[in-house]
């Protein structure tokens, strides 16, 4: 790269990362301020949870086909479009008068989020060559890490001194300096996919249905039961329409999702691994967190606290990860950094217990962190590298609808794993943070039921590792008979 277009390149991942870190913080730092808006608002639990969850699900559907369209209607339109729209959405949630309305912002915020978030990755790969590439998305990694760190602790901060309205208007001014930066430095180039392509309307009308369908049911699925008569109607009706969804891509003339995308067997792999850690990538925390204030009697904010070893973790891996990516294959750090979340996540299946020292706990999620960091970077980075630049944007919407999927499928199944033994009264008490009131007995059959859960998800990126290994050897010896 040239001065002019390394500068260039760096301004412009400065405007991706500014934009991903206000999406992130605003999903972190609602956490804390759940309960301080749940009571202003007089909102039931059941809305509760959707001003929550709403934001997940509705970015989840919406990125798949954002992906696309980036490709065919241009990048820089559709993240100042989506960022725009986050932006009014922000002040929308700040004077929300009702939970009803609150939620009607949440999703308008979601759209915006998907806007920005389908398109970072592309952004940026857009911007830099293959040799910086790595560095560049360990960077923007790093800031989705530091999001996860700021956020609640600057959520706890400003609902305490000024109430979480104020938490949803801060973003106005920030999110405007962001986008007038993003219009000054993001290039205005032609749409890479434009042209002949057209937009594949019933795709994207099956990849909504089927995507938010399986969702749906796994948002579901703790609290109704896997096998109670909604979860399995939305799971089977979201899987009806994903397999109609793959049968029209493969017969499509302009498809939403190329097939070519998965005839490479090294981005084939890289979409798998995806899947795979981040099935394990949200829920210890959520296990861990439930598990020190239902068994060691944490509030939630010293639970997050615990807890935030992890981000740290991910925060010191992922430039690294993106830098060795240039002595090493792409495969080898994510085998490497595979392993290390599998060790931490079984060091803490053998270690959990209601008196934990904090020192080890600490230790656990921080190589966690550090294994999910190294993974993350040179996983996104063996997808972008050698995709068309017409493709750019709908490879990374695949990569970002299968991560925010293992992340709410994992959780389910964690928790699921986690509860199963519980009787559904302490199973309310776990749920509803009211740990207090937690039998010794339960308190052990809880503790079992998350060591347990935690071995799988160890088992699990213990499987990821051998899929990568077996692929890398696969291709090796492929290029060797050539």
């Amino acid at each position: 790269m040239t001065d002019d277009a390394d500068r260039a390149g760096w301004a412009v991942l400065v405007a991706a990362s500014a934009g991903a870190l206000l999406c992130f913080l605003n999903l972190s730092a609602l956490n804390v301020a759940l309960p301080a808006v749940a009571r202003s608002l007089h909102a039931s639990p059941a809305q509760a949870s959707w001003i929550l969850l709403s934001y997940m699900l509705v970015s989840t559907v919406c990125i798949l086909s954002f992906g696309r369209l980036a490709d065919l209607w241009g990048r820089r339109r559709l993240f100042l479009s989506g960022l725009s729209l986050f932006i009014v959405a922000c002040a929308a949630c700040a004077f929300a008068p009702t939970a009803e309305l609150m939620l009607a912002a949440r999703v308008c915020q979601a759209v915006g989020a998907a806007g920005v978030m389908a398109n970072s990755s592309a952004l940026v790969g857009d911007a830099f060559g293959r040799r910086r590439m790595g560095l560049a998305l360990g960077i923007l990694a790093m800031v989705a890490a530091l999001a996860q760190v700021v956020g609640p602790l600057a959520g706890g901060f400003v609902v305490s001194w000024w109430g979480w309205r104020v938490l949803f208007m801060l973003n106005v001014p920030l999110g405007l300096c962001v986008l007038a930066w993003s219009w000054k430095v993001l290039p205005a180039s032609a749409a890479p996919g434009a042209g002949a392509e057209r937009f594949d309307i019933a795709g994207a009308v099956l990849s909504f249905a089927g995507i938010g369908g399986v969702t749906y049911a796994l948002s579901m699925a703790g609290t109704h039961g896997w096998t109670s008569t909604p979860v399995s109607a939305f799971m089977l009706a979201g899987l009806c329409a994903v397999a109609l969804f793959a049968k029209l891509q493969l017969r499509s003339a302009s498809p939403l999702v190329d097939p070519s995308l998965f005839a490479d067997p090294a981005r084939r792999t890289a979409y798998a691994g995806i899947l795979l850690l981040s099935m394990t990538q949200a829920a210890p925390l959520v296990l861990v967190a439930l598990y020190l204030q239902a068994c060691a009697g944490l509030e939630p904010s010293q639970a997050g606290l615990r807890v935030a070893p992890v981000a740290f973790g991910m925060l010191m891996a992922a430039p690294v990860a993106g830098m060795l990516i240039r002595r090493f294959s792409p495969e080898s750090v994510c085998v490497c950094g595979m392993l290390l979340a599998g060790c931490a996540l079984a060091a803490l299946a053998a270690l959990l217990r209601p008196e934990i020292g904090a020192a080890q706990l600490s230790a656990c999620l921080w190589v966690l962190g550090l294994g999910i960091g190294s993974f993350v970077t040179p996983n996104n980075a063996s997808i972008l590298q050698n995709v068309q630049p017409r493709r750019r944007g709908i490879a990374n919407g695949v990569r970002s609808t299968l991560q925010n999927t293992g992340i709410m499928v994992g959780t389910a199944l964690a928790l699921s794993v986690a509860l199963a033994r519980l009787a559904p009264g302490s199973q309310r008490m776990v749920l509803g943070s009211a740990g207090a009131g937690l039998s010794d007995p339960d308190v052990a059959v809880f503790t079992r039921g998350a060591s347990t859960a935690l071995a799988l998800l160890a088992l699990l990126c213990l499987a990821g590792s051998a899929m990568i290994v077996n692929s890398r050897r696969q291709a090796v010896r492929l290029q060797s008979q050539e």
